[in-house]
């Protein structure tokens, strides 16, 4: 290729390989940079033009672990880290451990810096729960101050493995007690790259110099000052591999809940839809959840406030299942919940805290046996926002009815979904409670950034859920977070990032996914 019809970029980020007395020899990006006088984009973008002509080659040297302060690192910067707020409401005198539970929105938060410091000796909890200050606050919680001071005020890109090992082990020792999504920092992985010469490259320094004479773009101004004339355009070359356009496709996480829904239609299960908006009856009457259960707190479940009830309870079961949950003539041999069942409450309208209730209305509908149905429906929780948790989320429900379907096949299936849908190749159960379900167990499998993390919950649906809505036959019932598979299929570690617009977060998912799709497809 002649270098007239090279960039002005790219002979800029030629140069100093030219003037190398190693013409052979890599150069690390930084270094490109700083030789050149450009700016670190100028150098990526020059470079990714300068490999597609086959002038320059890259290799990468090392991954480093690039530090950001996360939205709590730096409100933590700004007031106090949490065991810094607690020894300050301490030098007051002793305090009472809900007190100090208060001065944070997650009173996990607090137990954590709590016991941290009490491991450490800074304070003693005494006799009624109270809490004194038994000394100073642990130095190495200065440090991390410190630390995240440095992060938080670098000009650059502050690496965690250029940082002492003692430094290292506290942030990443103090990320650990946090806990999952309360973290101070991001870690995030960055790759150091340098560049040589392609061997075979015949271009000179001599070349590149004579080669600025030539003009690039057309611009307004040299039409209008016609200060083209008498000079040579900088020419095209055709063996330039031209730039990939940009084009419109639908959100990853989109794709990803199509692509659920198309799996589970070709291993034959029927879609149970319905609304967002249900009656506490079909979400959790009829699935035998006592109508005193905590998770019916306003702290649990967004209620409607208008309308406040549902008026039309035409076909529901509402006789039936009072009687099981008050075990009286019941249509199986329980004792129910021994209290008294109130149809007021069971009208009353909620946003759908889980696709369990699609489930309750299909099996009061006749189904077919055997029989499998599936919904991947959209359900709302109040709930603390972090890394593995929203307020919102897509929940995977499904239930089989059939006879002889036993634990085990539960099981299988659970397995099965998780590695054809998720790609999740480690996977463990828990034995688990549900209201409606015995057996019962919860589903976990590993990721590569947070450890183990809950996909789902499952079991077969105790009688006193299926029998008064028709149905003798054993039901397997599972539910699985449709937004912490996608984590797992997207490369993910933030739950929060499957609804983010910013391009770099969303190339890295399709990426990840396409990745993904490679060993896995579905």
């Amino acid at each position: 290729m002649s270098s007239a019809a090279l960039h002005p970029l790219e002979r800029a980020i030629l140069r100093p390989f030219l003037a190398s007395p190693e013409p052979g020899a890599f150069l690390p990006l930084p270094e490109i940079a700083r030789l050149s006088g450009l700016e670190s984009s100028q150098v990526q973008m020059g470079v990714e033009w300068l490999k597609s002509k086959s002038i320059l080659e890259e290799r990468i040297d090392r991954l480093e672990t690039v530090l950001s302060l996360t939205e709590g690192g730096e409100e933590s910067l700004l007031r106090g880290l949490p065991e810094e707020a607690i020894m300050e409401a301490l030098s007051g005198g002793p305090r009472d451990m809900k007190d100090l539970r208060a001065l944070f929105p997650d009173p996990a938060i607090a137990s954590k810096a709590i016991g941290a410091l009490k491991e450490s000796g800074a304070i003693r909890i005494g006799e009624g729960g109270l809490v004194h200050r038994a000394g100073e606050l642990p130095e190495g919680i200065a440090r991390l101050r410190k630390l995240l001071e440095k992060i938080a005020g670098a000009d650059s890109s502050v690496i965690l493995e250029e940082l002492s090992g003692e430094d290292q082990e506290l942030l990443e020792q103090y990320q650990r007690k946090r806990g999952k999504g309360k973290g101070l920092l991001r870690f995030d992985e960055r790759a150091s790259k340098s560049c040589r010469l392609a061997p075979g490259c015949r271009i000179t320094a001599e070349e590149i110099e004579t080669a600025e004479g030539y003009l690039g773009a057309v611009t307004p101004e040299m039409l209008m000052h016609r200060n083209w004339e008498g000079r040579s355009f900088r020419p095209y070359s055709l063996e330039t591999p031209p730039p990939r356009p940009s084009s419109g496709r639908l959100h990853p996480y989109r794709e990803f809940l199509d692509e659920v829904r198309s799996h589970l239609v070709r291993l034959g299960f029927a879609e149970m839809t319905g609304s967002m908006v249900e009656p506490e009856f079909w979400n959790m009457d009829a699935l035998f959840i006592p109508q005193t259960h905590p998770a019916r707190n306003i702290h649990d479940i967004y209620l409607l406030s208008e309308p406040r009830s549902s008026s039309d309870t035409a076909g529901w079961p509402l006789e039936a299942v009072a009687r099981t949950h008050e075990g009286r003539e019941a249509p199986t041999e329980t004792r129910g919940w021994r209290q008294r069942f109130d149809p007021a409450q069971a009208r009353r309208l909620l946003m759908r805290s889980q696709g369990t209730a699609l489930s309750a209305r299909t099996l009061a509908g006749s189904p077919e046996v055997p029989g499998k149905y599936f919904a991947i429906a959209r359900c709302f929780r109040h709930d603390q926002v972090d890394a593995t948790h929203a307020v919102d989320f897509f929940q995977a429900e499904g239930i089989v009815l059939e006879e002889g379907a036993s634990f085990r096949t539960l099981l299988g299936l659970l397995a099965l979904l998780a590695k054809e849908i998720a790609g999740v190749d480690r996977v463990h159960y828990k034995p688990a409670y549900f209201p409606f379900t015995e057996p019962s167990v919860e589903f976990h499998a590993h990721h590569p950034v947070l450890g183990w993390m809950e996909l789902g919950g499952a079991g077969l649906f105790r009688p006193e859920v299926t029998h008064p809505l028709g149905v003798t036959v054993p039901v397997i019932a599972w539910g699985m977070g449709v937004d912490r598979m996608a984590m797992f299929r997207l490369g993910l570690s933030d739950i929060r990032d499957l609804f983010t617009g910013d391009l770099a977060t969303l190339s890295a998912m399709i990426r990840s996914e396409e990745h993904s799709r490679a060993w896995n497809p579905f």
